[in-house]
């Protein structure tokens, strides 16, 4: 991915990541550090991304404990997971979120908020910045409740902040991904790849290492802020959609295996749910793989510059990390 075109001065304040740990936050930092930032890394168990990062260790839902580790910082990037549980989600994320805007008001600082596409709800058509919230899920509920609270703060002028959302992604490290799931874990261990839904349908990935690069992008770059903003994302592949069909055969590819596809059926997976608490979770979210999903980033690419990574590069970078 091509780097951006304009940055705020390098190394002129503090980056604090809320979250530090996952996929994301990790990408994240590798980049702020290239950009010759201070990084301040902030969870419950933090742990060094680089040397020289700083270390706070904080729990997101005490209001003060998250306002004593944003003191200092210049931008703040909430990249937090959360146990992947509508219920979970309906008691802290809120909480979260009033935490991390309440610490940037109070301190001064920016805040760039990494957030999913479920707030949207089936799309017919491309997902843009600007298509309106129509969850149809619990968990979607959930995130478009917490995103309003952050639009209407920045609507307020209360804080500068920016949204910047992600597809479904996958990348080295990403060992929770939906890829490495029905994919790469089974290929490893000479199984068939799966998929779960339709999978000549169009289904968009974004790449986690680009994912992180354009966060750290938009953080430094003051003119991106009030606004959405959707993290580059590769559109085809092998000159047709992005499908599951599609990036199995490339998956298969790389193992050196048979290109083959198990498609799971909706009723076994719903079966499976009631001993597999994730695959329970995961029922309310099947219209994402029963229609087409297709996620648009021209926004951000024309903005600064961004392009993403190509499907098969990606792919064979995560298959080669063993993710």
């Amino acid at each position: 991915m091509s780097a951006p075109h304009t940055a705020s001065s390098s190394g002129s304040g503090l980056h604090t990541v809320l979250g530090a740990g996952g996929v994301i936050a990790r990408e994240l930092s590798l980049q702020l550090a290239r950009d010759g930032q201070r990084i301040r890394q902030v969870s419950r168990h933090p742990v060094a991304v680089q040397a020289g990062d700083g270390l706070k260790t904080a729990d997101l839902l005490d209001e003060r404990a998250t306002a004593d580790a944003v003191a200092g910082s210049e931008v703040v990037y909430l990249v937090a997971g959360l146990p992947y549980s509508a219920t979970v989600w309906q008691a802290q994320w809120p909480r979260v979120m009033q935490n991390a805007i309440n610490a940037c008001l109070r301190h001064g600082a920016r805040l760039v908020f990494f957030d999913n596409v479920y707030a949207y709800g089936r799309v017919d058509g491309a997902m843009l910045e600007d298509t309106p919230f129509n969850p149809c899920s619990r968990k979607g509920e959930v995130r478009a409740a917490i995103a309003t609270t952050l639009l209407d703060a920045m609507q307020r002028g209360e804080l500068q902040a920016l949204i910047a959302r992600s597809a479904d992604f996958y990348g080295p490290g990403a060992r929770l991904s939906l890829l490495e799931a029905v994919f790469f874990a089974r290929l490893r261990a000479g199984k068939a790849p799966q998929w779960v839904g339709n999978p000549d349908l169009a289904h968009t990935f974004t790449f986690t290492p680009d994912a992180g690069r354009a966060l750290a992008a938009l953080g430094q770059a003051p003119e991106a802020f009030g606004q959405t903003w959707h993290l580059p994302t590769a559109q085809t592949m092998d000159g047709g959609p992005v499908t599951g069909r599609a990036l199995a055969r490339v998956a298969c590819a790389l193992a050196g295996q048979r290109d083959r596809l198990q498609v799971a059926p909706r009723w076994l997976l719903k079966a499976m749910g009631w001993f597999v608490p994730v695959l329970r979770e995961n029922d309310e979210m099947m219209y994402q793989y029963q229609n087409a999903y297709r996620f648009d980033s021209g926004k951000i690419e024309q903005a600064l510059g961004l392009q993403p990574t190509l499907c098969g590069e990606g792919l064979a970078l995560t298959w080669r990390s063993g993710a």
